[in-house]
């Protein structure tokens, strides 16, 4: 039957509004919450800028001198192990310059002779490319890990009885390793410039490092781009014996 006009079509449909007011109350207990965890954390300082919160490079910088500093403390106790050791332990004369042999071969014992000493670095801060060359990327302007192992490759290739990268020495488990513009090297870390000293015959170390194609594609941005390159002869040397640990680590598959 139709309704007259005038006549209600039907109730009023009320609106609820206790639903929104409990979003409400979750909304604002949720903010609540949120004000409280970042005041906990910070506890009064700046997140964003407080300069209490240790950067990485800080991080790194620190790990690299508490090594440093048990690089000595383990070549001390080293030191007093083979003095105790050296004490009637028994053994012969030719077993002891056995010995010594084979702690130079593994570079645990100091070398001293002549030597070349070869120094790498990052091109200036103005660096522009000289003429006939194209405008440099950033990655011209730096020194890459290839660069470090051309040379102790090379010198090795050369005859070298021994070698130090900055002030350590390499042994045959010895990793050169560079994370951005920084040289790892045995968990310490290092900045440009790079310096890489063997002893051995000069003129056979120099030659070697003339010889090598990766050198000589290094020396072509030392001409377009300034990269640092120098080579010194030096008549006498001592290098450090390695100190640090000489574990192997390595992978292992998941069982």
């Amino acid at each position: 039957m139709s309704n007259s006009v005038g006549t209600p079509q039907g109730p009023v449909r009320r609106f609820d509004r206790r639903p929104v007011r409990l979003l409400t109350a979750a909304v604002f207990a949720l903010a609540g919450l949120i004000f409280v965890t970042s005041f906990n954390t910070a506890k009064g300082t700046n997140l964003r800028t407080d300069d209490s919160l240790l950067k990485l490079s800080d991080l790194i910088e620190q790990r690299s001198h508490r090594n440093a500093g048990l690089d000595e403390s383990t070549a001390a106790l080293r030191e007093d192990v083979d003095a105790l050791a050296g004490r009637d332990d028994g053994s012969t004369r030719a077993e002891d310059e056995k010995l010594r042999a084979l702690e130079e071969a593994a570079g645990t014992r100091k070398l001293s002779g002549r030597a070349v000493s070869v120094t790498l670095n990052d091109a200036p801060p103005n660096a522009q490319a000289a003429p006939g060359y194209p405008e440099p990327q950033a990655n011209d302007l730096v020194i890459h890990q290839q660069d470090l192992q051309a040379v102790v490759n090379a010198l090795w290739q050369g005859g070298a009885e021994g070698i130090q990268v900055m002030d350590q020495r390499l042994i045959s488990t010895s990793a050169v390793r560079c994370v951005g513009n920084t040289l790892i090297l045995q968990g310490r870390v290092y900045s440009p410039p790079y310096k890489i000293t063997a002893v051995g015959d000069p003129g056979r170390l120099k030659r070697a490092l003339t010889a090598s194609s990766a050198i000589q594609n290094y020396q072509l941005y030392v001409q377009a781009y300034g990269l640092g390159w120098k080579v010194e002869e030096r008549e006498a040397v001592t290098l450090p014996g390695y100190s640090g640990t000489v574990d192997l680590h390595y992978a292992k598959p998941v069982q």
